[in-house]
């Protein structure tokens, strides 16, 4: 099968194309590397299987041959990128999202759109399944990347109903590991390398908001389970765990060894209070469910960032 994948140097579509590969895909990537790195896709240099194309999605995509699956995703992801990069975020979740889909209805394949746990804002059901239609502001700052991924979800389910594409949709939670940028601004990356540096860790609000972490191995597991035997109706893939930042950051703390201590600043605008996903209908429909638990992903994810910053 041959496969593209938008945004293939970001931190979790470089996984997927490894995994893709390793599967027997033959993979084209696509990236304008706004936030993207070449480094991610290092691994796939030699690869027969793997090509590699810099091109922004945004604007009208064209690909020679066939074609049995389009992942799209392409998106700035962390708060850094996205309140950096609004107008390109919101592009590239309309418009991008547009193009990928034209070009899996000319070559008559499978889409998969990489939605966000964002799509339910901050939420008045917990933990949120994917019947809550969610709780977001569309004027916020961070209304750029959820109304973008709202809007990308409506665009797909428009071209499934309308032109009867086989589309997914996975609505994806905190995923964290190895090859995230340690300036990105996510809570994972940040703790990890304030605690290696031995700076004080950053938390926002008084830290008692929760999140659930779920580790990129898995994470890519539930999104290949998805498109393979998945329906058309979004699904949360992410682990039911969950805790308080400030746990985290202990947690952080402990695995690192680090004498950082804990500094306390104002939470951003419409920071979620709470974050967990229901898996009922991933468990059930897909056969599947995270194993990595987070003490284990992180003690993997530290060893990442600690020879990350050495070299």
């Amino acid at each position: 099968m041959r496969a593209m994948v938008t945004g293939a140097a970001g931190f979790l579509a470089s996984h997927l194309c490894d995994r893709l590969v390793r599967d027997g895909f033959t993979v084209v990537g696509m990236d304008n590397m706004i936030t993207g790195s070449a480094i991610n896709l290092a691994c796939l240099e030699d690869e027969a299987g793997f090509t590699l194309v810099r091109h922004d999605v945004s604007k009208f995509i064209s690909l020679d041959g066939s074609l049995d699956a389009v992942f799209h995703f392409a998106s700035p992801a962390s708060p850094v990128d996205y309140l950096q990069l609004p107008i390109q975020t919101l592009k590239v979740g309309s418009l991008g999202t547009h193009n990928a889909l034209g070009l899996a209805r000319q070559k008559a394949a499978r889409f998969l759109l990489s939605s966000t746990s964002e799509v339910y804002g901050d939420p008045k059901v917990h933990p949120q399944p994917e019947s809550y239609s969610g709780h977001v502001s569309p004027v916020g700052p961070r209304g750029v990347y959820d109304e973008a991924k709202r809007f990308a979800e409506a665009m797909t389910m428009a071209y499934h109903r309308h032109h009867g594409m086989d589309t997914r949709i996975v609505r994806i939670f905190n995923t964290y590991g190895p090859r995230m940028r340690p300036n990105d601004g996510r809570v994972v990356s940040n703790f990890i390398v304030q605690a290696l540096r031995g700076e004080p860790l950053t938390v926002y609000g008084d830290g008692s908001q929760t999140r659930s972490f779920c580790y990129v191995d898995d994470q890519i597991e539930g999104i290949m389970c998805l498109f393979e035997r998945g329906g058309s109706d979004p699904v949360n893939i992410g682990n039911p765990d969950e805790f308080t930042v400030s746990e985290l950051a202990a947690l952080v703390i402990e695995l690192t060894g680090s004498a950082s201590e804990i500094e306390y600043r104002p939470l951003p605008v419409d920071d979620p209070r709470v974050r967990c996903p229901d898996i009922s209908k991933a468990k059930t429909e897909l056969g599947w469910e995270p194993r990595v638990s987070l003490e284990e992903g992180l003690a993997r994810t530290i060893e990442y960032f600690r020879a990350s910053l050495a070299a």
